[in-house]
């Protein structure tokens, strides 16, 4: 049943989880010029972002091919206040077998590893993932800087990713500090996010903006534009904890803030939209949004990731459609 480009599109995906394409963004010195002059058309940004997922349409196999590279993209989260570390450890089986092996043979992709891109927890819980992703190539990603809220001490968020970098996580997902967004104090962000990045080490950054509470996109583009300069591996729409999480016009501002970066340091830098996303039409909306802002080298892990949980369980769902032609129950599935 599978194509041969279904099977290329996951061995492509499979290969750049475990190999970077791209230099490391390493950052450049503070200079608020390349973004002090940004005034972001609200209007014609949500004009924009009305149009992905109706210009084009995914249907049949290509939506499958679609679907398993989305999987391939998932950093597959559990950040409640009751995970327990039995709550991981089926995480981390789920991470390494994302589909059904039914599933799988009828596509004729059980040989291709396919697998979540990360798997992201709290600190605490962290040597669990690690010994349950023993043997397997899927990172881990933690949460750190007092997520979600980040109001503790800079000295304290640096010890944060300090214990989780020595625990195994490598990935790190910082939060802003979003007082210093609203005051616009750039340089004082600048700061932080660079002493963050220098506690990352060899770990990779993720700074998360939190945008559902910062006011404009003028200055969810500035806020981007500092972090990038910082040296962030990703930058990260929210915590998933806001009332308002990822949308697409908001991920629309970020992603053209990322090519613009890339333009003037030709440092490539990733985008991970989290909170909300359940649907796999979803996924594929912003699979669309990624290829046509930014090109190919955005669908892979290693520069696109979805922060989710459910999203997996109704991917799944959507592939059991597409081999049987029925719609499953969703709670069938473990993680719908």
């Amino acid at each position: 049943m599978a194509t041969k480009r279904l099977k290329k599109l996951i061995r492509t995906a499979r290969s750049s989880v475990l190999q970077h394409q791209h230099k490391r963004n390493e950052g450049i010195p503070f200079d608020a010029e390349c973004f002090q002059s940004i005034n972001i058309n609200k209007s014609a940004v949500e004009r924009r972002a009305a149009t992905v997922g109706k210009r084009r349409s995914v249907k049949k196999q290509w939506q499958a091919a679609w679907l398993l590279r989305a999987i391939s993209l998932i950093d597959l989260t559990t950040l409640s206040g009751d995970d327990t570390p039995s709550n991981v450890i089926r995480l981390c089986a789920k991470a390494k077998s994302p589909v059904r092996q039914d599933l799988l043979e009828k596509l004729e992709m059980q040989n291709h590893g396919l697998t979540v891109g990360a798997v992201c927890v709290y600190h605490n819980l962290i040597p669990t993932a690690v010994q349950s992703l023993e043997g397997s190539n899927i990172p881990i990603a933690a949460v750190s800087t007092g997520f979600p809220a980040g109001k503790i001490p800079l000295k304290e968020k640096l010890k944060q990713i300090e214990l989780s970098v020595n625990a195994g996580a490598k990935e790190i997902d910082i939060v802003v500090s979003r007082d210093l967004v609203l005051q616009a104090d750039w340089k004082a962000l600048y700061k932080e996010v660079k002493a963050c990045r220098e506690a990352c080490g060899d770990a990779h950054m993720k700074t998360i903006l939190a945008t559902g509470q910062i006011p404009t996109y003028s200055k969810v583009a500035r806020a981007s534009w500092v972090s990038m300069m910082a040296g962030s591996d990703f930058i990260k729409t929210s915590t998933g904890k806001e009332s308002v999480n990822a949308t697409i016009a908001v991920s629309l501002v970020m992603i053209r803030c990322i090519r613009e970066y890339e333009e003037l340091t030709g440092y490539k830098v990733g985008f991970k939209p989290a909170g909300g996303i359940r649907k796999a039409k979803d996924a594929i909306n912003w699979l669309v949004l990624m290829k046509e802002e930014l090109g190919d080298d955005w669908l892979k892990p290693d520069l696109f990731r979805f922060g989710a949980s459910s999203l997996l369980g109704d991917i799944e769902r959507q592939l059991e459609h597409f081999v049987t032609g029925r719609y499953s129950a969703s709670f069938r599935h473990p993680m719908a």
